[in-house]
């Protein structure tokens, strides 16, 4: 299946925003793409059962309409690591379910961006993590940097473990989440001479910047050429 799995240095970073941004950029290149979020905490009660917004955000940006029980199979109340919320709610989350959801979502769709949760060595249950959820579908991956101080230290350590688990690191985007970080030129040349994947975005900081305005930060024609056109070849 083409697409890609966008992770984190750490939660918190846009992830969300970046895969919104993905999706549009897909879906301006008239595909049928679809967004996922297989583990999600932080979900609010409603009418039609628990629903978190990150992975509301995923649906909408998709262009093919997918239930929301496949986008998000596994969707826990208070904001914690989903390990934990897990156990609080007496559910062991298990690969083969959100395989099975992944593979309802690539039926008809061109595309599918699967959205991580907290950065990349977070914990689903006992032996089993976010490394094992991005070896199992197969999909290269994009690592989110968030801006701000550490994040040589985050980003570096991120895109080595990425490699070490045996996926491919396809990309990575500069995410300014820090309005008052300094000397983020030199950062961001630092990263761009250590991490060794194409820099796919720089997104400065700007209050309010709505998600739909993530595709034109992020660059289409690379991501495209990237994700797409080198899978079909």
């Amino acid at each position: 299946m083409r697409g890609a799995f966008v992770t984190g240095t750490d939660t918190g970073v846009g992830k969300t925003c970046v895969a919104a941004g993905l999706l549009r950029i897909f879906a301006g290149a008239g595909l049928r793409a679809v967004g996922m979020k297989p583990v999600a905490s932080g979900a609010v009660h409603t009418a039609e059962g628990l629903r978190n917004q990150d992975a509301l955000a995923l649906q909408a940006a998709s262009t093919a309409p997918r239930p929301y029980e496949q986008v998000n199979p596994y969707a826990f109340a208070p904001p914690i690591s989903p390990q934990l919320a897990a156990a609080e709610a007496g559910v062991n989350i298990e690969l083969s379910r959100i395989l099975a959801a992944f593979h309802r979502l690539c039926i008809g769709a061109d595309v599918v961006v699967v959205e991580g949760v907290g950065g990349w060595q977070v914990p689903l249950a006992d032996g089993f993590g976010v490394p094992d959820l991005a070896r199992a579908l197969a999909l290269p991956v994009i690592l989110v940097v968030g801006l701000r101080l550490g994040c040589l230290n985050h980003a570096l350590l991120s895109a080595h473990a990425i490699r070490e688990d045996g996926l491919t690191l396809a990309g990575w985007v500069a995410n300014g989440i820090d309005p008052g970080f300094e000397r983020r030129s030199g950062n961001l040349a630092a990263l761009r001479r250590a991490i060794h994947a194409p820099l796919l975005g720089d997104i400065s900081w700007q209050p309010g910047l709505a998600r739909e305005s993530l595709a034109d930060r992020l660059d289409g024609t690379k991501i495209i050429n990237l994700l797409i056109d080198r899978h079909t070849q």
